[in-house]
């Protein structure tokens, strides 16, 4: 009798239980719809704090407190340019956004 190979694999190509892991933990992370919305205004370009509040209409505390969750959990990049914080969405996550294109 054959034994069978119950390896998780995307196209093909094997999945380690530690990959499945990070993406579960982005996925949680951009689960939110507010960070959805800062994604999407992150994928082209990089925002100040103040610029991401006016295009998503909510407080600065709001959005601060989102952007550390993400950063925290990788989706974001942060720079300093003087006394302005500038996020991006980390190139790594962009496929993220993409897989989400059913939004369009």
């Amino acid at each position: 009798m054959q034994e069978q190979d119950y390896r998780i694999t995307l196209d093909g190509v094997p999945v380690e239980e530690d990959s499945i892991e990070a993406v579960c933990r982005s996925l949680k992370a951009a689960s939110h719809p507010l960070r959805l919305k800062i994604m999407c205004l992150l994928k082209n370009t990089d925002m100040t704090v103040q610029e991401i509040v006016d295009h998503v209409g909510t407080t600065q505390s709001n959005v601060s407190q989102h952007l550390a969750i993400m950063r925290d959990k990788g989706l974001l990049l942060s720079s300093k340019v003087s006394n302005r914080v500038y996020y991006r969405l980390s190139d790594s996550h962009v496929a993220l956004l993409d897989a989400c294109s059913p939004l369009k």
